[in-house]
């Protein structure tokens, strides 16, 4: 084989292993589904079953889990999470997050383990 075919064998050959890399894919993403809430609520801070029932009770802060989410992010120092029946995750982008208060979605993202703080990449609603 001759020197410049041999060089362009190589040559896509690393552009291949480049895209096949897990960096280029995320290769630690994962897939965490949940509902957008806020610390809160979801930490027990003035809740006393990981839920919005309680602050929904009190005049002012809404009618609606979102309500809720977006009054006590606002008004009380809470931050966004990603709460399930079993984790409450924090999560990195609030400005991603905040379109989603309330509602059940899927996430895109790098879980830290320490912190419990997802690395968001991308945010979407289940149907």
């Amino acid at each position: 084989m001759s020197f410049w075919k041999q060089s362009a064998s190589c040559l896509i050959a690393l552009i291949l292993l480049c895209f096949a890399s897990p960096a280029v894919f995320g290769g630690d993403d994962k897939v965490f589904t949940g509902e957008i809430g806020d610390t809160q609520c979801a930490m027990n801070v003035h809740s006393l079953d990981k839920s919005h029932k309680e602050m929904l009770k009190v005049k002012g802060v809404g009618t609606t889990t979102a309500d809720c989410t977006l009054y006590c992010i606002k008004n009380r120092g809470g931050r966004f999470v990603l709460q399930n029946k079993n984790k409450v995750y924090r999560l990195d982008k609030p400005e991603l997050a905040e379109a989603y208060a309330g509602q059940k979605v899927r996430v895109i993202g790098t879980l830290d383990p320490q912190t419990e703080t997802i690395a968001v990449h991308r945010i979407d609603p289940l149907r």
